[in-house]
């Protein structure tokens, strides 16, 4: 717990349970326990030090003989993407040190990164293969395992249909896994595929993609330095990322920058803030237009911004004048001083930059706040600026590179979508007849009585996988409910709705873990058999890029062979596919080693159709380059200055257009229109169409420096090349490429094009290729998306243009249930006398699955359960929490889970501080908790962490681990506790804001 240690130790005694004790270690004490384990008072306090500075190697780690190698690998917890030097002697992990020519960590490490060494070495983790039998853990082969799981999965497959089988991914796998994943779930023939994001900063993706183009940190953790104000809400970085928080003083200090917190909670970032706006849970829209009241009633907007980039603000000011000071304060609990205060600090300290966390998406209407969010910035011109934009920090080492590559159940990698067009382009990538891949995905009766192939609908979300097996059958639209179950590196526990989890768990037929550590799925259920846990090995045994949260990809190296029997991750998808019968269709292009998939042909594989979103240019032997020349980049810009790698950017942060031939040097700020294209900047992309409802949506006197073509215009297709006259431009080998993907060819004349649907015909020939009549159209068609050969971005960058076109960023999306945002009250709200202006949505139904809103809304439960709950991270721990709390140096940092309670409601209720005490939610679940009674949450709400797992509604479940397999901290799962909810758009789930009745255990 964060309280005062009055020994310099944790309070509670460190005794994990007989099964706990790692070998060697039986009967020893907590002290003895330290000692052995290098873990003296000392050195906790070095490691609690490590938060800002440089780590020390630790005395114990040094080996007595033998070379020493020093190997550069990534953090694997949060994404700022920290460098770790690993000193490896005669094969073993024996030392670490933070690299100081980093860009991203500068010498710096927090806690977690400090102690990965032991997430490598760890003795918690999963040995071997095993299995549940008869309410005991068995050991397998990895050979039995395969072939079991395979046959009850092909089983399911075949009496259900492939949807009946969920693959859920993760934000833990490298880019090269995340894709292959991908890939794999395409060959079974589901969209029931997701990771983390989802539940994570799947409203951030959409909001901000639909705002200007993409859905990603528009700016860096470096570009902060040139920020003249800060704005964080619903973020604790000094917490949940906590080396980014040097980046974010640097501009404090040199610049003088404001930095102004907005959260329900005083926080180890509030600490900091200049200005600290503690808002009511779940009121972020009527906060942000209550800024825009005052921005707006005074002028302060930028106007001429605005009327070049900008469409839809007379819209936005409509809904803000309901936003009065006595309105805005009336729902959020914000007084208009201070509201009038934070206005003019942001509208008279630009650049200023606004960033946001989770504690801004995961609500019902997340994707109405993070668009809130970019159009207050795009209000004060603070967007494709150095120093402004919206840097949205993502939680685990990979999300953002998980999500870039598709590991979604709404789309393919590089954002592509679910449409024939999409289908085409990637079957065209992989060389795989589209037809085969078609026949593996199942088909459903739409509503119309015509024949809906589930290959083009979005998937179950992970958020709702619970439904997926609870539901009604004759209520899903898919032909059966989800029977089989892989957890593939997501832990349960980090999800909602932990008691109806649990129901879902005991009722598939066939439950899977696979994971460096069992996580909690293996024991929050109480089932006796069906449960496989399979080791796979740390980001640390195997290599490959990861991307970080500014959008740069990092290489990570092997830093020793997996240890115990675990695998790398490409080695079990190979494994899966053979058994499967697809492995030579999934590895047409891919050398395989035995069974272990070639990393680097996977990259290239995804370099050769990620042209969306720039994930073309970083070519393997580009990222060694960076990261073996860290010291060459300027730790502000990212750029490189001199040297080989002069003026590329630290990670060619995406857009890295064209191949990697071509070596762009990748975007360090997006839509950065005062940079050339060909040297990293933007503007905002031509996403929507040109016009709407007659208005024009492209730019307007408004575009990138050294541009040919001054205004806004639409996408590049090789129709506009030609109306340009820049054809001809194009080499030989393009134009080949492009007539190959419009199916000109002579092998393809009768393939149907899946952008135009339209039929190649047979007309003559022409330098020995058969040309249709419509030749001309259907090469135009093709565009910067799905040309093969990147000759379409090339000629248009050459030109001084962006390939996606020139365009206005929008602040109305009209394909939104909420087009203009507006504030609607949680599910689970307090404010009863709220609801006649700010009700939640009706009942609904997407992604597969009846959604409940107005049903739940329309009951009262404020009187019962009086307190809003909400949750967050703590910096010793993250995720799911496994893998840190079975780490030594954390668990002993912090030992007890527990609820933050302001003062005035414990002694209300009885509760004093260190006591146990019951937290209960609406829905029944209850969790058993120790009582932190403090002044950083306000009256009326209640914090919690959510890394905890293990115990289940008051029971210590630590005897259904493996033995030697349980984390050392065990603890109630906050979202036991928490209640249904989801986004309208992405079906986020709803933590931040729900209800709670607390009473003494």
């Amino acid at each position: 717990m964060l309280r005062k240690k009055r020994t310099g130790v944790a309070k509670a005694k460190f005794r994990p349970a007989p099964s706990a004790a790692p070998a060697g270690l039986s009967g020893l004490n907590r002290r003895d326990f330290l000692k052995r384990s290098g873990l003296t008072v000392g050195g906790l306090a070095g490691v609690s030090a490590l938060t800002t500075g440089h780590a020390t190697q630790a005395q114990e780690a040094v080996s007595s003989g033998g070379d020493t190698e020093v190997i550069k690998s990534v953090c694997t917890h949060c994404s700022v993407g920290c460098t770790v030097l690993a000193e490896v002697q005669n094969g073993v992990w024996t030392g670490q040190e933070p690299a100081w020519d980093s860009p991203f960590n500068l010498g710096a490490h927090c806690a977690k990164g400090a102690s990965v060494r032991e997430h490598a070495h760890g003795e918690r983790r999963l040995k071997y293969p095993m299995k549940l039998v008869g309410g005991e853990w068995q050991r397998m082969s990895w050979e039995d395992a395969i072939e079991e799981l395979g046959d009850n999965l092909l089983s399911v497959r075949e009496e259900s249909g492939p949807d009946s089988v969920y693959w859920l991914g993760s934000a833990k796998h490298s880019n090269e896994q995340a894709y292959l994943f991908r890939k794999f779930a395409a060959y079974w023939g589901t969209n029931n595929v997701d990771h983390q994001a989802r539940i994570c900063h799947s409203t951030t993706v959409s909001g901000v993609a639909n705002t200007w183009g993409y859905g990603a940190m528009t700016n860096s953790y470096n570009d902060i330095h040139n920020s003249r104000a800060i704005l964080i809400i619903g973020g604790n970085p000094a917490e949940a990322h906590p080396v980014s928080l040097q980046h974010l003083l640097k501009a404090k200090e040199e610049n003088n920058a404001p930095l102004i917190v907005c959260d329900p909670r005083f926080t180890r970032t509030a600490a900091h803030a200049d200005e600290f706006v503690r808002l009511r849970p779940g009121t972020d829209v009527a906060f942000v237009w209550g800024l825009l009241w005052h921005i707006f009633e005074n002028g302060w907007e930028d106007r001429e911004f605005i009327r070049q980039r900008v469409w839809g603000m007379d819209q936005i000011r409509e809904e803000v004048n309901n936003w009065t000071p006595d309105e805005v304060e009336r729902v959020t609990g914000v007084p208009e001083s201070q509201m009038k205060r934070v206005a003019r600090t942001m509208a008279n300290n630009r650049p200023g930059t606004l960033i946001w966390c989770m504690g801004g998406t995961q609500h019902t209407i997340g994707n109405n706040n993070t668009r809130a969010y970019c159009v207050f910035q795009l209000a004060l011109g603070n967007m494709g600026v150095s120093g402004g934009g919206t840097n949205i920090f993502r939680g685990h080492d990979n999300v953002q590179g998980a999500t870039d590559l598709g590991v979604l159940s709404h789309d393919l990698p590089g954002y592509y979508g679910l449409t024939e067009g999409a289908w085409a382009h990637w079957s065209r990538v992989w060389e795989e007849d589209l037809d085969w891949l078609k026949g593996r995905f199942a088909t459903i009766q739409g509503p119309d009585g015509e024949d809906k192939p589930l290959m083009h609908e979005n998937g179950i979300p992970v958020s709702r996988w619970i439904d997926g097996v609870l539901e009604d059958a004759e209520n899903i639209d898919q032909p059966n409910n989800v029977r089989a179950m892989i957890f593939w590196g997501h832990a349960p526990n980090s999800q909602t709705r932990g008691p109806d989890m649990k129901e879902a768990m005991e009722k598939l037929d066939t439950l899977v873990v696979i994971d460096p550590y069992p996580t909690a799925t293996a024991i929050m259920h109480d089932r006796t058999d069906g449960v496989y846990l399979l080791p796979a090995c740390t980001q640390f045994e195997t290599y490959g890029s990861v991307t970080a949260s500014n959008r740069s990809l990092q290489w990570r190296e092997k830093i020793v062979d997996p240890l115990f029997e675990s695998l790398p991750d490409q080695t079990i998808i190979y494994k899966f596919a053979k058994k499967f019968g697809f492995e030579d269709r999934l590895c047409r292009n891919i050398e395989v080693n035995g069974e272990e998939p070639l990393v680097e042909d996977i990259t290239r594989e995804f370099n050769k159709g990620m042209w969306t979103i720039g994930y073309t240019g970083q070519s393997p032997e580009r990222l060694r380059a960076h990261m073996e020349n860290q010291h060459m980049f300027d730790k502000t810009t990212l750029r490189a200055v001199g040297g080989p790698l002069d003026g590329e950017v630290y990670g060619m942060p995406w857009p890295c257009w064209g191949t990697p031939e071509m070596r762009h040097p990748g975007t360090p700020n997006l839509y950065d229109t005062s940079v050339p294209v060909a040297e990293g900047g933007l503007c905002f992309r031509a996403r929507f169409g040109v016009e709407r409802d007659g208005d024009n949506l492209l730019a307007e006197g408004s575009w990138p420096v050294g541009s040919e073509i001054e205004d806004g215009y639409p996408e590049f297709t090789m129709a506009m090349l030609r109306s340009l006259g820049w054809d001809s431009d194009l080499t030989d080998d393009e134009l080949s490429a492009i007539e190959f993907v419009a199916g000109v060819d002579a092998a393809q004349v009768d393939e149907s094009d899946p952008e135009t649907g339209q039929e190649g015909e047979e007309t003559g020939e022409s330098e020995g290729m058969s040309v249709p009549s419509d030749y001309d159209e259907r090469t135009g068609a093709i565009n910067w998306k799905t040309d093969l050969s990147g000759g379409i971005q090339r000629v248009a960058i050459e030109h001084g243009c962006a390939p996606f076109g020139n365009a206005k960023a929008r602040c109305v999306v009209w394909t939104f249930p909420d087009p203009v945002p507006v504030h609607r009250e949680p599910l689970y709200t307090p404010r009863r006398d709220l609801l006649d202006k700010y009700a939640t949505y009706e009942d609904r139904k997407f992604y597969r699955l009846p959604t409940a809103y107005a049903s739940i809304q329309q009951q009262d439960f404020s009187q019962d359960y009086p307190i809003i709950l909400t949750s967050g991270r703590l910096v010793e721990y993250e995720g799911g929490g496994d893998e840190t709390r079975s780490n030594p140096w954390l668990a002993e940092l912090q030992q007890d889970m527990f609820v933050e309670i302001n003062p005035y409601d414990a002694n209300n209720i009885g509760a004093r501080d260190g006591e146990m005490v019951w937290v209960e939610g609406p829905e029944g679940g209850r969790v058993k908790v120790m009582a932190m009674l403090t002044e950083r949450v306000g009256r009326g709400v209640a914090f919690m962490p959510f890394h905890f797992g293990g115990h289940f509604q008051g029971e210590d479940r630590r005897d259904k681990y493996p033995a030697g397999a349980d984390p050392y901290v065990l603890g109630e799962a906050a979202n036991t506790a928490q209640t249904y909810g989801y986004d309208s758009v992405t079906q986020m789930q709803e933590t931040k804001t729900t209800l709670c009745k607390i009473e003494v255990a």
